[in-house]
């Protein structure tokens, strides 16, 4: 079924399987509501690449979920909102649309160290987003930032557990322990699967900000001040529709490891710069 024939869908990006601890807490906070999920796993990690590039495929994947019906859109991505929220929203006015930005303000207010770390990608410490959030809110705290190199392709393989993501993990937090960090600001929606190796290497005395929970009150405070109003939560589940331009098995494995569902999946294919079924 397409999903435009239906109540219109919350559309949610991101380049592979990170955007699902977002849709995740999307599902807790708006449990009536349609979603379409789209992965972009032909191009998985965004975080390296040019800002260019991830803007381009950002407006391709946004006009697929436009054609769907989407609502509103969530990008379900640090660097994919560093490098395009701005234009996406210039380019398509109609549509509101929802970003990720790295929790520095609520770090900063709540440190007691006044030292934070930021585990991110690079595409969004290079963007304008993060720099006007530090701008903004990190006045007198110190931030320690790391891009973390491998951490997003070992989650997308499954390795939530594995020696390698742990000895990532460590080689990252363990310098900015010893420098005093007492909060961790996750900047890459992948980031989250592994919270428990993060507070383990880091232990009971810091804190660990998902911003996740934060994305999904505010897109339901959006679609409340929206013209169609919010579905209630019905008797029966409301429908999902998931896509990647990877591995649709893959990607069904990802699903009931990382957020313990089972559903279809679909298969998109970039042509040019254009998404397509």
């Amino acid at each position: 079924m397409n999903p435009s024939s239906t109540h219109s869908p919350i559309g949610v990006f991101d380049s592979g399987v990170g955007g699902l601890s977002v849709l995740r807490a999307l599902r807790a906070e708006l449990p009536g509501q349609p979603l379409i999920y789209i992965a972009d796993q032909a191009h998985v990690p965004y975080g390296p690449r040019p800002l260019e590039e991830v803007r381009a495929f950002s407006e391709g994947i946004t006009r697929f979920l436009i054609d769907q019906g989407a609502r509103l859109v969530v990008v379900a991505c640090n660097a994919a909102s560093a490098a395009a929220l701005s234009s996406l929203r210039s380019t398509f006015p109609a549509i509101p649309f929802v970003g990720m930005e790295p929790a520095v303000k609520p770090a900063a207010e709540n440190s007691a160290s006044r030292v934070v770390a930021v585990l991110a990608t690079p595409a969004t410490f290079q963007g304008a987003l993060y720099a006007s959030v530090v701008e903004r809110f990190a006045n007198g705290v110190t931030l320690l930032q790391d891009t973390c190199p491998g951490l997003v392709a070992e989650i997308e393989n499954g390795g939530l557990k594995s020696r390698h993501t742990r000895r990532i993990l460590a080689q990252t937090l363990e310098p900015m322990l010893a420098q005093g960090a007492d909060t961790v600001v996750l900047g890459c929606t992948h980031y989250p699967f592994v919270i428990p190796l993060i507070e383990q290497i880091a232990g009971p005395g810091v804190r660990v900000i998902d911003p996740a929970p934060a994305v999904a009150r505010q897109a339901r405070r959006m679609l409340e001040n929206s013209s169609e109003p919010l579905r209630p939560a019905p008797s029966t589940p409301p429908r999902e529709w998931f896509y990647t331009t990877g591995d649709p098995q893959k990607f069904s494995k990802a699903l009931r490891e990382l957020i313990q569902l089972e559903a279809p999946v679909g298969q998109l294919h970039w042509r040019g710069l254009t998404l397509s079924a």
